[in-house]
């Protein structure tokens, strides 16, 4: 779809959504939920991140260029501070995003965590 000055590229486009979408020097992540059911919010927390690496490599990009976060967690008060030790280790000191976290009810009960990543390509 051209618009006056620039595309919007989808990548991986589906039915209900595209994995990601390009927009300028904007590259705007789907909500990325894990892999595994277990029970382990760090494990899936770790799955979700590693999906999102993937994702902003794909489009020309790093978790140093990320601009905001929206974060769902499936319970907060058991899980804030476990997800966030995770956090803190997969960013670069002095480029953490801004960001919002909020306690949700998830597509699937097994889901712990869900992801929504704003950045900016890197190249």
């Amino acid at each position: 779809m051209e618009t006056d000055r620039m595309t919007i590229k989808r990548n991986n486009p589906q039915p209900r959504l595209s994995a990601s979408v390009e927009y300028g020097n904007l590259l705007f992540l789907s909500g990325q939920t894990p892999v595994s059911g277990a029970d382990d919010i760090e494990l899936q927390t770790r799955e979700v991140l590693e999906k999102i690496d993937a994702l902003l490599a794909a489009a020309g990009s790093d978790n140093r260029h990320i601009l905001s976060a929206q974060i769902w967690l499936k319970d907060l008060q058991r899980d804030f501070a476990r997800f966030n030790d995770v956090w803190v280790e997969w960013l670069a000191e002095g480029t953490s995003p801004a960001r919002a976290t909020v306690q949700a009810a998830m597509a699937r009960p097994e889901i712990l965590v869900e992801i929504m990543i704003t950045a900016a390509k890197a190249r």
